[in-house]
């Protein structure tokens, strides 16, 4: 039987012409290590931006990549296509030496607002996260309740291996919470859409009206009679 192959990415999802999606590296990770930490976790969000659904962070510490030929195939979550992205996530899962996410709902997301409900999931990410890290890799999103050592990077999703990793678990777990928010609100295509302000999606709220998982604090449904449609 052959042994498994890794995983490699394809250029930018969907986009002839672009140049193929920078590769991370693991320079920060390495200066770490060399320092004396041994547990160094990437985390990334998924979910700022939509107008429903949950906000997820995903938190990886995948630990030396010598002789790890799976790692050469993680990407910023944006630049890999959905099959490369549910055929990594497994993998980083398994292979690496910790890997959590964790969510806040929309009702959080509505009542503390989005920073720090995005914060709040990255938090509940590395509460379970085991073992437990010594240094934090983010992405220029730094957490300042949580007492460890940490590197802010910007755009350290498709610069640093770890948060790129991160990402994709973090992407892997929204899109299939989206997906079943999807059958159980038909008609706004959130398995599409993935919550985000489509035209598509927009016109189905002024049809429909908002459902349970729309962000109310977020706009359109900040206006007065979509409001009171929700209640």
């Amino acid at each position: 039987m052959k042994p498994p192959q890794p995983v490699h990415p394809e250029p930018v999802e969907g986009r002839r012409g672009k140049r193929p999606a920078p590769i991370p590296h693991h320079k920060e990770e390495a200066a770490l290590l060399a320092a004396g930490y041994s547990l160094v976790a990437g985390l990334d969000e998924v979910g700022r931006g939509p107008i429903a659904g949950p906000v997820v962070a995903g938190a990886v510490i995948l630990g030396a990549p010598s002789r790890r030929s799976w790692m050469r195939g993680i990407r910023d979550s944006k630049a890999l296509t959905r099959l490369r992205r549910e055929a990594l996530a497994p993998v980083i899962e398994r292979e690496a030496l910790g890997a959590r996410v964790g969510v806040s709902s929309v009702e959080e997301i509505d009542r503390l607002g989005i920073v720090k409900a995005t914060r709040t999931a990255m938090v509940r990410a590395l509460d379970k996260l085991t073992p437990a890290p010594e240094h934090l890799l983010l992405d220029a999103f730094p957490l300042p309740d949580v007492d460890l050592p940490q590197t802010a990077i910007v755009k350290g999703d498709a610069t640093c291996l770890s948060i790129a990793a991160a990402s994709i678990v973090a992407k892997v777990a929204r899109d299939r919470m989206m997906d079943e928010a999807g059958e159980r609100y038909p008609g706004y295509g959130f398995s599409t859409n993935k919550g985000y302000a489509t035209p598509d999606h927009l016109r189905a709220i002024e049809e429909l009206g908002p459902c349970p998982i729309h962000r109310l604090t977020f706009s359109p449904f900040i206006q007065p009679r979509l409001m009171e449609d929700a209640q």
